[in-house]
Order: C-alpha cells, then sequence, then structure tokens
C-alpha cells in the first residue's frame, strides 16, 4: 500500500477535481462524512461540500492553504473499494482528521485501485491540524494499519543486497538506495534510513567480505552486451531528465534520467539503470542493477555510455523534460494537485518507496495487500508503465 499528501491549495478545487472523476464514470464518491450541517440539501452540488470547507477555513486566517487533499492506493486490484474506505477512515483517525468533514472517491480509471481524500486543514473551533512531519507520519500510520514492519524489511533488503555480485561499497550502497533507502557512515557502520527513522545497520566489514567472496560473471556481462546491442537501435535511447515540479510551476533540480530504451530494458528483462550525473550537466557514466541475476556492473564495462545513450551536455528545453512533484522523504512520482486538476500530459517516471513519521496507536489491523508500483491517473501520466525505482541523484 502506498500514501501520498498532494500539495496543498488556498482553495477546495480537489472537491471538484474528483467529482468530476465521478461526473465522468471514472471514480465513485464511496462516503462523505462530518457535513451534517447540509443535511438539509435536498441535492448536494460540489459547491456545497466546497462552501462548507470554505466557512472552516475562514475561521483561522492564519492557514494559508487549508486544503488537505491525499492518495491511498493497492496494487492492481488487491484492495476493492469496502476495504480502501475502511482503511482510509482508520488512516484518517491515526493522522487526526478522524472527526474532520472528508470526502471518500475511489477512482477506478488507472491499474491501481485508489481512493482520494479531501478534507480540511481547520477544524471546527478554529484550530489547526497539525502538520508536523505529516508526509512522514502518513507511512508509518499506515505502515501500521497494513502490518508493514519496516525494520524487518530493512533487515532483509540489507541481507538480499549482501548476496549481489559486486565490486565496490559504493555499488553495494546503490542497491539499498534503489530501495528507497539512505545510508551514511558513522565509524564503521553503515546506518540505513527511512522515512527520517534508523531502520538498520549494516558492518562496513561486511560489505568488504562481501566484495572478496563476490565474483563477476562476465559471461552474464557478454549476454547484457548482446542484448543492449540488439535493442539499441530499435528504441530511443535519448536520456531525458525528470525534475521535482515546486510550487507556482518552477523547475527544480534534476531527480534522474531515464530513455525509452532503459525503462524497456528494465520491464524486460528484471534490469535497472542508474545514470550518475551533477548539478544540471548531463550523465557522465551509469551503472546497472541486475536484479535477475543479483550483479552490480559498471556500465561502461557492459556498453559505453556514448554508445549505449543520447547523453544531453546540459539540461534539455522544458518541453523535453518530465516533471515531478519534490518529496523531501523520498524520490516522488506521484502528480501534485496543481497537476491533477490541470490535466496536464507530462510522462512522469517512477516507482514508489514507502515513507513516514510518529503517529498514535490506532489499533492493529493486517490487510495482506502489496506495494503499488504506480496510482498515477492515466490522464496525467498517458498510460500507466511498468516503473523503475531509482536512487536520488549522485554521483557514484
Amino acid at each position: 500500500m502506498i500514501v501520498k499528501i498532494l500539495q496543498k491549495s488556498k482553495t477546495f478545487r480537489a472537491v471538484r477535481y474528483n467529482t468530476n472523476k465521478v461526473e465522468k464514470d471514472k471514480g465513485e464518491l464511496l462516503k462523505v462524512s462530518g457535513f451534517e450541517a447540509l443535511s438539509g440539501f435536498s441535492e448536494l452540488k460540489p459547491q456545497d461540500y466546497i462552501n462548507y470547507l470554505s466557512s472552516l477555513a475562514a475561521l483561522n486566517k492564519r492557514v494559508v492553504y487549508p486544503q488537505f487533499h491525499a492518495m491511498i492506493s493497492s496494487k492492481g486490484r488487491a484492495a476493492d473499494k469496502q476495504s480502501l474506505v475502511f482503511l482510509a477512515e482508520k488512516w484518517l483517525m491515526g493522522m487526526g482528521y478522524g472527526s474532520q468533514p472528508y470526502m471518500l472517491i475511489f477512482h477506478k480509471d488507472t491499474d491501481n485501485n485508489h481512493i482520494h481524500i479531501v478534507s480540511s486543514r481547520v477544524d471546527r473551533e478554529g484550530n489547526k491540524i497539525s502538520d508536523v512531519f505529516e508526509k512522514i507520519r502518513a507511512y508509518r500510520v499506515l505502515n501500521r494499519l497494513v502490518g508493514q514492519d519496516e525494520k524487518k524489511s530493512a533487515s532483509e533488503a540489507v541481507s538480499k543486497a549482501l548476496q549481489y555480485q559486486f565490486s565496490t561499497v559504493a555499488q553495494y550502497l546503490i542497491i539499498l538506495e534503489a530501495k528507497g533507502y539512505s545510508v551514511k557512515l558513522v565509524g564503521d557502520t553503515y546506518n540505513v534510513s527511512k522515512f527520517g527513522e534508523l531502520v538498520a545497520k549494516v558492518d562496513i566489514s561486511k560489505i568488504h567480505n562481501s566484495l572478496a567472496e563476490n565474483g563477476f560473471s562476465q559471461e552474464r556481462k557478454a549476454q547484457l552486451r548482446n542484448i543492449f546491442e540488439k535493442y539499441r537501435p530499435l528504441t530511443n535511447a535519448k536520456l531525458l531528465p525528470v525534475v521535482e515540479n515546486n510550487l507556482r510551476g518552477a523547475h527544480g533540480k534534476i531527480l534522474r534520467y531515464y530513455s525509452a530504451l532503459s525503462e524497456r530494458l528494465s520491464s524486460d528483462f528484471g534490469l535497472e539503470f542508474v545514470f550518475h550525473f551533477k548539478d544540471d550537466k548531463g550523465p557522465y557514466g551509469y551503472t546497472v542493477l541486475d536484479h535477475a541475476k543479483k550483479n552490480v556492473f559498471k556500465g561502461g564495462e557492459i556498453m559505453a555510455l556514448g554508445k549505449f545513450a543520447e547523453v544531453l551536455s546540459t539540461a534539455p528545453h522544458p518541453s523535453l523534460v518530465s516533471f515531478e512533484p519534490y518529496d523531501p522523504v523520498r524520490p516522488g512520482h506521484f502528480p501534485e494537485e496543481n497537476m491533477l486538476l490541470e490535466s496536464l500530459p507530462l510522462p512522469v517516471m517512477e516507482e514508489l518507496y514507502p515513507g513516514s513519521e510518529e503517529g498514535g496507536h490506532i489499533g492493529d489491523f493486517s490487510f495482506g495487500l502489496d506495494i503499488a508500483d504506480d496510482i498515477d491517473d492515466e490522464q496525467i501520466n498517458g498510460r500507466n508503465r511498468r516503473k523503475k525505482g531509482k536512487p536520488r541523484t549522485n554521483t557514484r
């Protein structure tokens, strides 16, 4: 399961975005709670909900962005709409929104069932619902609900990464970064963190021992070289950046690079490509994570970057750029609210990394649901594609 808190808004535009989905039979309004004052209306319209939420927002003029808009998604159809409603209700309680007026809208126009949540950040007494570390808390609350043990998952990730064949410590770290972890060396130990929380440790000696024990498969290198040579002429190899999309439409830093070729090889052969770059300069090298055979290769040892990809020397024209909202918790691939509401046809690339912070105990619930690969609405991303997670920008 994944959760995303969308960009804040000064108005409650998300109500119309979601009701438009319902009108087009791409969504379904499953639950409305806390709007008792509207019970006397014979026929409720989207503007009625907007007016009510706006009246709450008016109780606290200091809150500049009163709209609360979030999404929760399962992988594929693992969760039906009733399960998502139950999960969303418990999640709202854990986030402090259980007593707030809210709308739950199920979206059925993508490969992954997901539900949108719209509420107000201002309560009936004019108090602001706490947003302290809310992106981190969002995942910690969700993980408790679905029985996700982050420390156990991190321990497994550390152990599995040691089973790969790699030639440098940096290559080992790339495996963990690709899983959404941040790693920091403290003394002789690497601290592995996720969602701002220390979730595992790995002694540098263990990594060095794996370097000595693991040998590289020249046969696999040759096999990948043949695959690259076969698909390179058939697929667009132009490298394009994915950049953060800041407020007011400003273009932020480059998060990573991809190409149609790298995406196809990822999908067909279980490979993951990490292109190394600095600032706004084009990539100067790349690493291949061979998940199918558990290898980490320096890309140039298989095929030189200049031959494998069309590399831009500087940042390209904005028309060539794919946008992603910047999420300080983890690399994001979700659309920001302005993207959702304006229906921009942006080819957003990515996987998801769970992320999160402290919330009160809200019960033990286990849904047995898998992590979703993508919940972006098709109108934003074009057809949903299989995504591959990329580590944060690095220069290894």
